[in-house]
């Protein structure tokens, strides 16, 4: 194979499993939207190429990727159908940014701080028992970015990702690190409706909440982090204003 078919190549594939990604992205949404119930047949695969211009290929990974996910079940001589709620990959960070796209409503909000509330204390208990000197020195730093002005709602949000991010990489528990997704989506949701930079004061008031955090896991205060950590997610909680989560959609 010379270069430019080696080029070509690749070219190929890239945009294969980009369309592959875009089919997905458009089914998942239409899925947790509830265009296709529980229940329900997907269209048939001769359907779906003709639908959105692709090869039976793309959409047999596809329909791969939305089972992996618990969205589909595919059945012989029966098809492809939409899996039972209890399935879905709630964790998995595709499915949260499909959930994103169909608007952000209270029940949503709601589940997510709670998983946050149930999980998120306990990584900051163990992030103060099992820190490094260097876990510590990385939050202050992003405490001291959070504290800067000029955040847009989007650096800003970028920050305090960082910061529970590195929370529960400090914990040592690679299953708390797994919930990365889950507090990705909850910022990205509640700071789609109000975010600490709108108001100088509650910007302040955010780091200190959030410093108080890092300070607790710095001096091996189990307790005391997780206090914190408790703290941060209700001020979210009431910042966030679930009667205004109704139909704020992320794109």
């Amino acid at each position: 194979m010379n270069l430019s078919t080696a080029h070509a190549s690749r070219v190929i594939r890239r945009t294969a499993r980009t369309g592959q990604a875009q089919v997905a992205a458009v089914l998942g949404t239409a899925i947790l939207r509830g265009d296709f119930p529980v229940g329900a047949n997907l269209p048939c695969e001769a359907d779906l190429t003709t639908r959105f211009g692709v090869s039976r290929t793309v959409i047999r990974e596809v329909m791969k990727t939305l089972a992996a996910k618990g969205l589909v079940v595919a059945k012989t001589k029966i098809g492809t159908r939409v899996a039972d709620r209890v399935n879905w990959n709630m964790f998995d960070a595709d499915v949260l940014n499909w959930r994103l796209r169909n608007g952000i409503d209270r029940s949503f909000m709601q589940s997510l701080f709670e998983i946050r509330q149930a999980l998120e204390p306990s990584a900051a208990s163990l992030a103060a028992l099992n820190r490094s000197d260097e876990d510590v020195a990385k939050m202050r730093t992003i405490v001291a970015t959070m504290r800067a002005p000029g955040h847009t709602h989007a650096t800003f949000a970028a920050a305090d990702l960082r910061l529970h991010l590195a929370v529960a990489a400090a914990s040592g528990n690679p299953f708390m690190r797994a919930i990365g997704a889950i507090i990705e989506t909850a910022l990205t949701a509640s700071f789609a409706i109000s975010s600490p930079v709108d108001e100088p004061e509650r910007q302040h008031q955010s780091a200190i909440q959030h410093e108080a955090i890092v300070e607790a896991i710095a001096t091996r205060n189990p307790e005391a982090a997780r206090h914190a950590m408790l703290t941060v997610i209700g001020e979210a909680v009431r910042n966030a204003d679930f009667n205004r989560a109704t139909d704020v959609a992320i794109l």
